[in-house]
């Protein structure tokens, strides 16, 4: 499982000191790689296919290892019928109707056994069924991103697009900006001459912040004319399920290079900022580290289903009362009223069958409560499962089809994988979280400053429109106004006239503001980013407070266009001129 984020820097030198008994410093020299010690038997050799490799497992042979397609069904063809039987059978209702029909088989029945059998079948049929048709959409989805696209170097100075499924360890692929990576890599060059890219790990950890990743500089400048001469080998830990922590060794060139985290992309992450990254994969298929940390899916009951099964077990303690009361009567009134001389002589006790020997009355009652479960069976409603699955098989479509759950800024419907949960949506009743005690959006809103002792900004935050409270703003008390505002840059939702449209340089504290915006525009780690469609020049940076202040600093005339390694590049205002200057 992911590690608390307050933990890392200790895991990253932790992982450093290993490292170095692992493996030497990169300058001294290792014609062969050192013997595999336990935890750290995983051997790549880079740029070798297994069409290229030797059969028979001998000399540069590459192992063995798993494919690189996932499964994330809760189903194989072989389990299905017996986990979805049992999932079905642990509900009371079932369990019982289970019973009743095999006693109905018996000559205590006073009906059928057709009659109980029969609904039961048809019940636990349904939600099979369901169950079924929703691992199979999970199969599908499976399939969708197994047959995904990415560029596969082919030993002969050229890549060509591949599906995920079918890459191996030791292959070099090629990622592009917004792509996901389909395994386990280590980050050997990208577009950027300094070997650097940034990546999303949301679908990993949930944090929406980019990670910064650097390339060894003994790899940073490959590139599509240098791949078809590139043999190197890579002695790294086993797969675990340990995000922020690797151990490794990269063999090349008769040195060896330690291998850190900031060398590792892993399956799931998404590439940003960067055009275009070439790396080796380590680990593929259900050895990543996401599918490490991909538990079994579990069996999951609803708050709704577990009250259903409440009242179920109300409804059996009604039942067996009625059914014991009934039998006891009735053999109280077998043994002293079935007997000779008595007036249901009619009844003839002395050639009465087991079931109304009054010489074996406890007996005939017992069989009279057998029979009375079965006469008042309609008590306990078996339709009750099944419209309810009904009822969550509709809610899901609702869900996929709803307009109001679409988010436009990733482009992404909602989607129901299984609609056992459809009742728990939004539904919260216990808060886990770090001692920081972050409960938020991730986004960050450039409202207010203060510069030189002065406070500037006229617009409320959240916490002030909630609770109206007065504050000081430029000298002066009174009431935020709590009227909402068009937000037209994102990130950006800054008002007051001192400040904007360069009115900042007729301010007493000119050259503090001055350096104020400057230090902003220069202060970061973000990356400009060309779109023609934009007003300002966008940014994307590893989290969005960097982002929130960056675009502060464009729209008070400080703009941030450029970086390089040892550069960072702004267009500044001038006030003289009413201007912008580099």
């Amino acid at each position: 499982m992911p590690m608390d984020t307050d933990e890392r820097p200790l895991v990253e030198l932790a992982s450093a000191a290993a490292a170095t008994t692992l493996a030497a410093s990169s300058t001294s020299s290792a014609p062969f790689p050192a013997p595999a010690t336990p935890g750290f038997s995983r051997a790549v050799r880079c740029n070798a296919p297994a069409s290229s490799l030797p059969a028979d497992g001998g000399a540069g042979a590459q192992p063995a290892y798993p494919e690189n397609a996932i499964s994330t069904t809760k189903y194989t063809p072989a389990s299905f019928v017996p986990k979805s039987l049992f999932e079905q059978f642990r509900r009371a209702a079932n369990c019982f109707f289970l019973v009743v029909a095999c006693v109905s088989f018996s000559p205590l029945a006073p009906y059928r056994a057709v009659s109980v059998l029969l609904p039961l079948v048809v019940v636990v049929s349904a939600a099979m069924a369901k169950e079924a048709v929703e691992d199979w959409r999970r199969k599908q989805q499976d399939i969708e991103v197994n047959n995904r696209k990415v560029e596969v170097y082919d030993g002969i100075q050229s890549f060509h697009e591949t599906e995920w499924k079918k890459l191996r360890v030791g292959d070099i692929i090629k990622v592009k900006k917004d792509e996901f990576f389909p395994a386990d890599l280590i980050f050997l060059s990208s577009s950027s001459c300094d070997g650097l890219c940034y990546v999303e790990t949301m679908n990993l950890d949930g944090e929406t912040n980019l990670k910064r990743k650097q390339a060894l500089e003994v790899t940073m400048g490959l590139n599509d004319d240098h791949f078809h001469s590139f043999k190197a080998f890579i002695r790294c830990e086993d797969p675990n399920e340990k995000l922020y922590s690797f151990l490794g060794t990269l063999y090349y060139n008769g040195q060896q290079y330690s291998l850190s985290p900031e060398q590792v992309l892993l399956r799931d992450s998404k590439l940003r900022n960067t055009m275009y990254i070439y790396g080796t994969i380590i680990f593929t298929g259900h050895d990543t580290k996401v599918m490490q940390n991909a538990m079994e899916p579990p069996s999951k009951r609803s708050s709704v289903e577990r009250r259903m099964d409440k009242i179920i077990y109300l409804l059996f303690v009604i039942l067996f009362v009625i059914a014991t009361f009934g039998s006891i009567v009735f053999g109280m009134r077998t043994k002293h009223e079935i007997s000779p001389g008595s007036y249901a002589w009619y009844l003839r006790p002395d050639q009465a069958n087991i079931f109304f020997d009054p010489n074996n009355a406890s007996f005939a009652a017992f069989c009279h409560f057998l029979t009375s479960l079965m006469l008042y069976v309609c008590l306990v409603p078996i339709s009750l499962y099944i419209s309810i699955e009904i009822v969550k098989v509709l809610q899901s479509t609702f869900i996929n089809q709803d307009q109001n759950m679409y988010c436009a800024e990733s482009d992404k419907p909602a989607r129901a994988r299984t609609s056992n949960l459809n009742e728990e949506l939004g539904q919260v009743h216990t808060i886990l979280s770090d001692k920081t005690g972050t409960l938020t959006c991730n986004s960050m809103e450039f409202l207010k400053c203060s510069i030189a002792g002065v406070a500037y900004g006229s617009r409320p935050t959240e916490v002030e429109t909630c609770y109206g409270e007065i504050v000081e703003t430029n000298g002066s008390f009174g009431r935020k106004d709590t009227t909402e505002f068009k937000r037209s840059v994102k990130g950006f939702n800054f008002t007051d006239s001192h400040l904007m449209n360069g009115r900042w340089a007729k301010e007493c504290s000119r050259d503090a503001i001055e350096m104020f915006f400057r230090v902003l525009a220069v202060c970061h780690t973000a990356i400009p980013v060309a779109d023609g469609n934009s007003a300002g020049m966008p940014y994307e940076a590893e989290s969005p407070d960097e982002a929130a202040l960056v675009t502060a600093a464009r729209e008070f005339g400080f703009e941030f266009y450029h970086r390089t390694q040892t550069t960072i590049s702004v267009h500044e205002y001038d006030p003289v001129v009413g201007g912008k200057n580099i």
